[in-house]
């Protein structure tokens, strides 16, 4: 006994250090078995081995995407005690088993039958037995094992966005991160080099480069200038096998606009302004603008104005327009002709932030001339009127005269004078005016509805100087004609109640009705509603005149049945007091509707209502339940086929109220159904 533990042991000593050897696939298939037993080789030269009580199985591979006209043998299953003679069955069972993987159960040898993909599935787990053929009983343990899909370069490299768009500041230093792209590979990152991307830049040179490992995006050349150019298109490749010569790839774009810089300093266009101004200019008075070029953008470009020197600095200010950016010159102090004819001021244009990294691009401000002309006093023209006013009807010819202005020129010399309406007062261009009497006339039809006054402003300037010059209001008043007619002043519409013959007409109306015209009141009302003339001895309706802007709509019969017409359209002609009048003919709505005892109306519309209550058959049913319990015994539910009935007292009386359930989301009522 002592000698055969021995035996054993020396066995599995032997068997442990034996070197497993692999399997030789068919096709691309191989099995790599680990050893805990004894072992033997198998007729296709895997190594087979099985422990003393049970299998042990390393992983099998197989090769995605293999399409070989015969299945890819995967590896073999063989017991020690398997002596050829066919009495063992070989059972494989599992992921895959039957489907994508079959066995041969004499000889263990598995096959795939199918293509497979390791991105869609990365390993099975199957279990392999043997069994005695005849007995199907069990000789050896059933043992777990793996078939890994072994990965193939069949997926290219995808960006995590098509296009990208990044900032960078112009003149930035060499190696300026400015954007990390990210590429992914669908395929195996363990195995081989089908998912290790290799990044590489293939539009964009030589302005940018691209970190190979990590898709990091850096400028590469010094002093890029958003002035000479704003926008780049780069063009980044990922391609894996670790960027080799048969790899696969993709690409992205990526737009990288440079950002501004305050590296540019403004600029004067010209080395000296004229300008002038008269001595009867009050200070605050506008003299004249310059401005400085800054091709930088934002608070980049921004430049403010000072006076540095010149004659004229106490005369003279200058202030910063912002919003265009220019020096606006003006008068400080009264000037004198007779006194002094000129002057002379040194302008200095500076930018208001200064980037010390560009300090050597200074000094970041100009300077420029400006010389002033002091022009002998001419008074300006004057109107014989503060103001004007004048009027023209609404219907007036282009062409027709509206009115007058007048103005002289209160000098010696009695310049003549030329007149000229403000456009910024006369946008749609209305009137035009005889630049030489000042006769102000119409240039289209106006619209008294549209605008009842319009205001304009007149200028008089001096045919000599036309910096002398003055100017008026004129306000026309447009004159009503009667050109709109009456209409309904609101969308009216009248209700009837069903009823028998015998019963007596109510002397209330069924409804009344008023008018509005657009027109001013003389051409507005009176109005005066009537039927038309073909339909005067209407059988049905009549309307009756209130002389007070209003009339009232009358049945003059009884006996309304909704089933016979439950719809009636009555015009009515509304007339205004206009000379001529204006009429119009407006159609009134009148409705048959079911009404209680009391007249108070029920429905208008023998149909159901379909309502789109938006909740659940169960809801529904919860919410009629409270209302049967609410009402006690003077309700009751009947279900058939999800219609649902209770009474529901209204006004005194009981009506049949239906409720239907056609879905879990519409709601229909029938209501009334049946007054009782």
């Amino acid at each position: 006994m002592k000698e055969n533990y021995c035996l054993q042991a020396a066995l599995v000593c032997l068997g442990m250090l034996c070197h497993s050897q692999a399997f030789a696939p068919e096709r691309r298939g191989h099995l790599r078995p680990s050893f805990h037993g004894h072992h033997e080789k198998g007729k296709e030269g895997q190594v087979l081995q099985r422990s003393k009580r049970g299998w042990v199985w390393n992983q099998f591979f197989v090769i995605e995407e293999y399409t070989g006209p015969d299945p890819v043998l995967v590896g073999r299953l063989h017991s020690d005690i398997d002596s050829g003679d066919g009495n063992i069955k070989y059972i494989l069972s599992g992921e895959g088993a039957g489907t994508i993987f079959v066995i041969d159960d004499k000889s263990g040898n598995i096959h795939a039958t199918k293509t497979l993909d390791r991105e869609e599935r990365a390993q099975y787990t199957l279990m392999a037995q043997a069994v005695d053929r005849d007995t199907n009983r069990p000789l050896e343990p059933p043992s777990e094992f793996i078939v890994k899909v072994q990965d193939i370069n069949d997926n290219p490299p995808e960006f995590l966005h098509e296009t990208y768009h990044a900032n960078v500041p112009e003149r930035s230093n060499v190696g300026t991160s400015v954007i990390q792209v990210t590429a992914s590979d669908a395929d195996d990152p363990t195995y081989g080099n089908s998912a290790k991307l290799v990044y590489s830049i293939l539009e964009g040179q030589p302005y940018f480069s691209v970190e190979a490992q990590t898709g990091i995006i850096r400028t590469a050349l010094p002093n890029m200038d958003r002035e000479a150019k704003e926008e780049y298109h780069v063009v980044i490749q990922a391609k894996d096998m670790g960027g080799h010569m048969g790899g696969l790839s993709g690409t992205t774009k990526v737009t990288i606009t440079l950002t501004d810089v305050n590296d540019n300093p403004p600029k004067f266009p010209q080395s000296v302004y004229q300008m002038s101004v008269s001595e009867a200019a009050v200070p605050g008075e506008e003299v004249g603008r310059v401005k400085a070029k800054d091709p930088d953008i934002g608070e980049n470009g921004l430049v403010t104005y000072n006076i540095v020197d010149g004659d004229g600095m106490e005369s003279f200010e200058i202030t910063t327009d912002y919003e265009t950016q220019e020096g606006v010159i003006k008068l400080k102090k009264p000037v004198d002709f007779e006194t002094k004819r000129a002057y002379s001021l040194k302008v200095e244009a500076a930018n208001v932030h200064i980037d010390p990294k560009f300090i050597s691009n200074g000094p970041f401000k100009d300077t420029v001339t400006v010389k002033i002309a002091v022009e002998d006093a001419d008074e300006p023209p004057m109107f014989l009127a503060p103001s004007y006013i004048h009027e023209v009807q609404e219907n007036a010819a282009a062409g027709t005269v509206v009115g007058r202005v007048h103005a002289k020129d209160p000098d010696a010399a009695n310049s003549p004078i030329r007149y000229s309406i403000d456009r910024h007062t006369d946008l749609d261009r209305f009137f035009t005016i005889n630049p030489e009497d000042g006769f102000i006339k119409t240039t289209k039809p106006l619209d008294r509805e549209e605008t009842a006054w319009l205001n304009i402003t007149v200028f008089a300037a001096e045919i000599h100087n036309r910096h002398q010059e003055a100017k008026v209001p004129v306000a026309i008043r447009v004159l009503d004609v009667n050109d709109n007619p009456p209409k309904f002043a609101a969308p009216y519409e009248g209700f009837i109640c069903e009823s028998d013959q015998t019963k007596p007409l109510s002397n209330q109306p069924i409804v009344t009705i008023s008018a509005d015209d657009k027109d001013d009141t003389a051409n507005g009302p009176r109005f005066i509603f009537s039927l038309p003339p073909e339909i005067i001895h209407n059988p049905n309706f009549t309307v009756r005149d209130n002389r007070d802007n209003t009339a009232g709509v009358y049945a003059r019969r009884g006996g309304f049945s909704r089933q016979k017409q439950d719809l009636y359209l009555l015009p009515i002609v509304i007339s205004d007091g206009g000379i001529p009048p204006m009429s119009s003919t407006n159609t009134l709505t009148i409705k048959v509707c079911g009404c209680d005892v009391n007249g108070a109306l029920l429905s208008c519309n023998a149909e159901a209502y379909i309502l789109n209550a938006g909740l659940s058959t169960g809801a529904l049913i919860a919410i009629l339940a409270c209302i049967v319990i609410l009402l006690g015994k003077d309700c009751f539910i009947w279900g058939f086929q999800l219609m649902l009935f209770s009474y529901v007292k209204i006004n005194t009386r009981f009506c049949l109220l239906g409720v239907f359930i056609k879905s879990p989301t519409t709601l229909m009522i029938r209501f009334p159904i049946k007054l009782v």
